[in-house]
């Protein structure tokens, strides 16, 4: 049997003191930000976390029936790469919270603070039956909560050091077909456009492109994918300059771009407009995730349906379920997505470009 990692081993390691480990593991003030990512690091190194008793979610049945405020649901939203309610990608999500919720006849509590700082000030965690988190959420506001015993349920992301259940849609499946999709119709020339690390959705959709490249003995023409922006405005630049570039030296464009998400796709669309190349006619474009304005663009954009409010409905059920049976293994949900094949794309045969 695996001996017991204790903060002092942790302690030893770094060569500090066990109550500055103790302190940052619990969240606590006064320990600074290297010092507990460091922490963090060994603790999950060592299997800090992952042994029985270390994030326990062992709360109590009858605390959970007797008491009238734990009743709900908190859901943590940092104000990060665009996660808002009122997103056209993270709404729907929410939407499916909210709506299963209402269904239990439970509530929720929605905190967008970034700073973790504040959430044991602003709110008692203890007070709710669990936490979903949406979207990129940090390491340091999940031990937070995770070390007052309240369960955790994250979707679209996955933390590296605190394991929890998640939930995420089929992106490498989903991304895999749409290639496919892709190499079917006769193009060879194809660019993935967007940051892989972005987000763990878009390496999952930048793995599932490549794989089906590679099983077709397509080469990945260059590392643009690695080079592109986060902020829209720089991205808009980046992927200009890249085609320009591309037109001024007489090299061959690519006959299909990919982009990681619909959101990306919009950007290319205004890229491909101001430089006169017609969708899909000279360059098909493919997105991911369906939200909105993928059906208004003319031409309209074949895309992944990513099933928005199931995945907040899932996470709800994860999270009771997780209540329930609170010594199960973590799980990850998987939930399936739909190609939708729309204008944006043409077949290309060769000596057509």
């Amino acid at each position: 049997m695996a001996k017991k990692v204790t903060i002092q081993q942790i302690a030893d390691y770094l060569g500090i003191s066990n109550f500055v480990v103790s302190r940052a593991l619990s969240g606590k003030s006064g320990v600074k930000d290297e010092t507990r990512e460091k922490v963090f690091q060994v603790a999950s190194q060592l299997g800090y976390f992952t042994q029985k008793g270390i994030n326990n979610t062992d709360i109590k049945k009858e605390n959970v029936e007797e008491s009238i405020d734990n009743n709900s649901v908190l859901i943590v939203m940092p104000n990060i790469r665009s996660q808002l309610k009122e997103s056209i990608y993270w709404g729907p999500i929410i939407k499916g919270i909210s709506d299963t919720l209402d269904n239990m006849n439970l509530g929720m509590v929605i905190l967008t603070e970034n700073n973790f700082k504040s959430l044991p000030r602003a709110l008692n965690p203890e007070g709710f039956l669990g936490l979903i988190g949406v979207g990129e959420v940090g390491t340091q506001i999940i031990l937070e909560v995770q070390n007052k015993g309240v369960p955790v349920v994250l979707i679209d992301h996955e933390d590296k050091l605190c394991p929890t259940d998640t939930v995420f849609s089929n992106n490498f499946d989903s991304s895999y077909l749409l290639a496919n999709y892709l190499i079917g119709l006769g193009h060879r020339n194809i660019q993935f456009v967007g940051n892989i690390n972005y987000s763990r959705s878009f390496f999952d959709r930048w793995l599932g492109f490549r794989t089906a490249l590679e099983e077709n003995d397509i080469s990945i023409s260059n590392d643009f994918y690695k080079l592109i922006k986060d902020d829209s405005a720089e991205m808009f630049i980046d992927i200009k300059d890249w085609l320009q570039k591309l037109k001024t030296e007489g090299n061959i464009l690519p006959t299909a771009l990919y982009c990681a998400n619909d959101s990306i796709a919009l950007h290319v669309y205004k890229v491909l407009q101001e430089l006169d190349i017609r969708i899909p006619d000279e360059i098909s474009v493919t997105g991911f995730d369906n939200i909105e304005d993928s059906y208004l663009l003319k031409p309209t954009l074949t895309t992944i349906d990513v099933p928005k409010e199931e995945l907040g409905k899932r996470a709800v059920r994860a999270l009771l379920n997780r209540i329930d049976l609170k010594n199960a293994p973590k799980e990850k949900i998987i939930v399936a997505s739909e190609l939708l094949l729309r204008e944006s794309v043409l077949s290309f045969k060769k000596g057509t470009e």
